[in-house]
């Protein structure tokens, strides 16, 4: 990340009203901006779990999802999933499709640290192994699908408070997340078309 990388600043109807330097939007008052989840399988529906580094703002050293980020202003939404697959985990993307299209949430850090984000939710499919980018994750584990879902939804795993609310919206699409429909990207809220 550059320090002068904007994101896209979002209304509750998820039209764009501006952006923002992406240093400035992770705070006590995160104002709503655009956002993405990636869930990163192989051929064999195994999920890649990421855990975040250390020393990142917002929950440092939790495990989560495969990736996330923010588009760059005017960039379509599955660049910068690619974009960030390969920043952050060096990762050449097979195939990526839109299943959640209107996911959004805020979640709230013991310190007031806030995030709040627009985030449709993406799943990837890779052929190669991660090499994780130390600056932004600290590990990383394959694990079976059904056995990492069946862990959050029982609440005997801790991840991250936006996977946690992701993972029963997966699940209803499928037990195959090979299979999981399509989401049409005329769904998608303005500001990620």
């Amino acid at each position: 990340m550059t320090s002068d990388e904007h994101v896209v600043l979002v209304d509750g109807e998820g039209n764009p009203i501006g952006t923002a330097p992406k240093s400035t939007v992770h705070g006590m008052e995160t104002p709503l901006h655009l956002a993405f989840s990636s869930y990163v399988f192989d051929e064999d529906a195994r999920l890649l779990l990421s855990q975040r580094a250390g020393h990142k703002l917002t929950w440092p050293g939790e495990w989560t999802n495969s990736c996330c980020g923010h588009p760059l202003p005017g960039e379509p939404m599955t660049s910068a999933v690619t974009r960030r697959l390969s920043f952050e985990l060096g990762l050449r993307v097979d195939s990526v499709d839109l299943v959640l299209p209107r996911f959004s949430y805020q979640a709230v850090m013991d310190n007031g640290v806030m995030e709040h984000e627009l985030c449709p939710v993406y799943r990837v499919v890779v052929s190669g192994d991660a090499a994780p980018n130390a600056d932004e994750v600290d590990a990383v584990r394959w694990i079976p699908w059904k056995q990492f879902a069946d862990l959050v939804l029982a609440g005997e795993m801790g991840i991250s408070p936006w996977a946690r609310l992701q993972v029963p919206l997966l699940v209803a699409l499928g037990p195959d997340p090979l299979a999981w429909p399509v989401a049409d990207p005329a769904d998608l809220p303005p500001a990620a078309r």
